[in-house]
């Protein structure tokens, strides 16, 4: 026979409850929750794959980084000082995630001085403008499939 707080298993025998069954817990450690099997998971249409030519690509997928790729895109190269502001982030923040950039061969970094003041700029590489326009070609995918829903 089970005891107070103490839930019957298949033999009809008790476990204590959780807390050791005589505070007056009355959670159920019985393992009911674990007995049903997890559902698995269903393949959804257009999901992107972690890995492979269709996944997308983490790198740029980050909100920094993405501002980053964005603006350079557009122009021939943008100092430090002008990303920041764009971005809105720190300047240890920009650093991290334009050095990420940098290591990835998506941009490269000129250091100068003007009127002895350093300067920084940033330009997009040949290879970061394919990855940008592979995460726009894939981001365009990835709207249109779920807009034809």
């Amino acid at each position: 026979m089970a005891k107070h707080g103490a839930v019957p298993d298949d033999r009809g025998e008790g476990a204590a409850a959780a807390g050791g069954g005589n505070g007056g817990d009355h959670r159920r450690g019985d393992g009911r929750a674990r007995a049903a099997a997890p559902t698995p998971l269903r393949t959804v249409r257009g999901k992107a794959k972690n890995e492979g030519p269709l996944a997308l690509d983490r790198l740029i997928h980050e909100r920094i980084r993405l501002g980053i790729l964005s603006a350079l895109a557009a122009t021939d190269a943008v100092s430090f000082n002008d990303l920041k502001k764009l971005l809105a982030t720190t300047d240890g923040n920009l650093s991290v995630h334009a050095r990420k950039l940098e290591e990835a061969n998506y941009i490269a970094c000129t250091k100068s001085f003007e009127n002895r003041v350093p300067k920084t700029e940033y330009s997009i590489t040949a290879a970061g403008r394919r990855a940008f326009e592979r995460y726009l070609d894939h981001m365009e995918a990835l709207i249109r499939a779920a807009r034809e829903r």
